[in-house]
């Protein structure tokens, strides 16, 4: 494993989590929320690139699979990635039977570009403020990306008001996380990651703000990317 993409007391987090991931009540409650916005918003540009969803997709960071399987159930040939073995058991066990084009692997996206993998799309969602090597990372998911491929991140803005309802209030008060989730100083602002992307050969394309809303309990789409924001970067685009 690369430390440019692997910290490993994140991935033994995520490995403790691992029998919890798919209960929507659980400690992965904010995904569970998020998922079907964010699959969505995926989704649609997909389409407007490809034509449809039947794409060759790498989800890195895949945890136990929920981006991974919505968005093979609409059609995508997917890849899930994972470096918590227990995540990807996980994974694997609750896709069983369902007969999605989808597979999951326990290993690194450094390991993909070794064997000379290329994807049409990758997603990694909440996995950049998990990473040691911010700018290593962007660039290994460069290289894995056919020319005009598309590469989803999403992640949380280091501003303030995210270490206030991230951090304090979405781990100490609300207890949406577990203690320990996020650090603070590994969130990554616009304009680093539209820095890091170009530095990688990416031209960041669109983003987009996903604001929780209380009543009901979920996310939206919005230009408010203070807190939560999902941004595309496109491999080759002028």
């Amino acid at each position: 494993m690369m430390s440019q993409s692997v910290d490993a007391a994140d991935i033994a987090r995520f490995d403790a989590l691992a029998g919890q991931w798919w209960d929507p009540r659980g400690p992965m409650r904010p995904l569970h929320m998020m998922n079907p916005i964010r699959a969505g918003w995926v989704l649609n540009r997909i389409a407007a690139q490809f034509g449809g969803p039947a794409v060759d997709l790498l989800d890195v960071g895949c945890g136990a699979g929920l981006l991974s399987e919505a968005l093979a159930g609409a059609g995508a040939r997917v890849l899930g990635l994972d470096a918590a073995t227990q995540a990807i058991a996980a994974a694997q066990a609750h896709a069983e039977g369902r007969g999605l084009p989808l597979s999951y692997r326990v290993g690194t996206a450094e390991a993909l570009v070794s064997e000379g993998a290329k994807f049409q799309v990758i997603t990694a969602l909440e996995v950049i403020e998990h990473v040691p090597d911010q700018a290593a990372f962007i660039a290994t998911l460069a290289a894995l990306l056919v020319p005009g491929g598309l590469l989803f991140i999403s992640t949380l803005n280091r501003t303030p008001r995210a270490f206030l309802a991230a951090k304090i209030g979405a781990e100490y008060l609300l207890r949406l996380l577990p203690i320990g989730t996020h650090n603070w100083r590994q969130f990554v602002t616009p304009a680093e990651l539209a820095t890091q992307c170009r530095a990688a050969g990416l031209r960041l394309s669109d983003i987009a703000g996903l604001s929780f809303t209380a009543r009901p309990p979920g996310f939206r789409v919005t230009r408010d990317t203070s807190i939560n924001y999902i941004a595309l970067a496109q491999c080759g685009a002028v």
